[in-house]
């Protein structure tokens, strides 16, 4: 069994702000967390409860993690906390297609003006 200092402690928030810490190792997978989640769904997490832990998705520093990525490829801190999102989505966006859609549509770039 891993010891403590091994495993990565998450804190996973939920869109209406709800949070819960889960222990994972580095070798898990965000399929392997959403599964683990699904199984586990805490009860004061209930009016969130999803169909299938298919649709769960985390999101880390503002990107979606694909299934087989492990938290160990994020080089994330052994015994200390690290924070991500947990929300239901059938599928992952891509890789921003919609944020370019939408500058090309409106002509609108991220540079600013300084005057």
């Amino acid at each position: 069994m891993l010891s403590f200092s091994l495993q990565i402690n998450l804190r996973l928030i939920l869109v209406s702000g709800k949070t819960k810490e889960f222990l994972f190792s580095p070798n898990d997978s965000a399929a392997d967390i959403a599964k683990h989640v699904y199984d586990n769904w805490p009860m004061d997490w209930e009016e969130e409860q999803v169909s299938s832990p298919n649709i769960l998705r985390l999101i880390y520093q503002g990107r979606f993690l694909h299934g087989n990525v492990t938290l160990g490829a994020l080089k994330l801190p052994f015994g200390k906390t690290t924070v991500m999102h947990l929300v239901a989505r059938e599928t992952l966006p891509e890789p921003n297609s919609q944020g370019q859609r939408n500058r090309e549509k409106t002509g609108e770039s991220n540079c600013c003006v300084i005057l």
